[in-house]
């Protein structure tokens, strides 16, 4: 990392730190859902930005993830238990679901994957005795993690930021790895990959349970964090906010899940002042985005930075970036 990337990111944590003493309430609400939803969009982002996988079962996976920790808990389960069984079980489905990946591609793997999160919106709908169906699970304690409660707004959010930072960690660390070269070209071509003795067959498969682990683990924190959870919030519409988080930020991109999460769940809500239109205006900017930067705002500063400094990328931005092929 370079001086400036080391100074992006001290910036970033101090204001992470410092940032929620001076938020109500509802502005404490959106911070821990922008840390919670950052945790699912990177595992998308693992699975579309890095292995080329076009996934719209992300939100699915972050209702298994909520409805696990929140049944686990509810029978009396420690919340450190529950959340690791929801990241395990969502890791073994997104396995099992990987196998269409090995047979179908692109728009073809996107059908697959949207007929799974209208089965797993089916089952916690209809099967009630498990899942309340349309009632959904209220009463959701906040946890107490080794003796520290979070029943406190700011406290559950430094617990969601830590939880954040650890897995944007393990994530980097990964992706820096022999696994994030193989995710990079497996992405960029598969039968040139398997040519150089890449297990394309493995990786595919590793890609959807790793990233579906990461759904599965902020569904966790999200069903402490809202402490009622019903199948409506995890329908479709969820998956299809993700992907446009990890799409906005930059797909490929390290740090694109964390700006484009900040503009999706903020950017609504400063818009709320212009009433009944703000979705309209909200829906305007984001398709004049697609028309105009399709790589995303990372991908607009960097192609930016190119254009002013020549073919050489600026250490500079490839700092802020990360860089859609690191």
């Amino acid at each position: 990392m370079t001086r400036f990337g080391m100074l992006v990111f001290v910036v970033a944590v101090a204001a992470g730190v410092t940032g929620p003493f001076l938020l109500r309430p509802f502005g404490l609400y959106l911070i821990s859902m922008w840390a919670v939803l950052t945790i699912a969009a990177i595992g998308l982002n693992l699975t579309l930005g890095y292995a080329g996988q076009v996934s719209l079962a992300q939100g699915a996976f972050v209702g298994i993830g909520a409805y696990t920790a929140a049944l686990l808990t509810q029978a009396g389960c420690p919340f450190v238990i529950a959340f690791v069984a929801a990241g395990s079980l969502c890791f073994i489905i997104g396995w099992i679901l990987g196998y269409p990946a090995l047979r179908v591609q692109h728009h073809y793997l996107a059908f697959v994957t949207l007929a799974f999160t209208t089965l797993v919106f089916l089952v916690l709908r209809n099967e009630e005795w498990l899942t309340g169906g349309i009632y959904g699970i209220n009463g959701i304690q906040r946890p107490n993690v080794f003796g520290w409660s979070t029943a406190k707004a700011i406290n559950f959010y430094f617990f969601s930021f830590g939880v954040l930072a650890a897995l944007a960690f393990a994530t980097w660390w990964m992706l820096r790895s022999p696994w994030g070269r193989a995710f990079v070209a497996l992405r960029e071509n598969p039968i040139r990959a398997a040519s150089l003795g890449v297990d394309t067959r493995r990786y595919t498969l590793m890609a959807f349970a790793i990233g579906s682990s990461l759904g599965g683990m902020s569904g966790a924190l999200y069903a402490p964090l809202v402490q009622f959870i019903e199948p409506n919030s995890f329908s479709l519409g969820l998956s299809f906010s993700l992907l446009l988080m990890v799409i906005i930020g930059g797909s490929g991109y390290f740090f694109g899940p964390f700006v484009g999460t900040l503009i999706a769940v903020l950017l609504p809500e400063w818009l709320r002042v212009t009433e009944g239109y703000y979705l309209i205006v909200y829906a305007a900017a984001v398709m004049a985005m697609m028309a105009f930067c399709p790589a995303g705002l990372l991908g607009l500063i960097e192609r930016s930075a190119r254009a002013l400094g020549g073919r050489r990328r600026p250490e500079t931005t490839q700092a802020l970036v990360g860089g859609a092929d690191s």
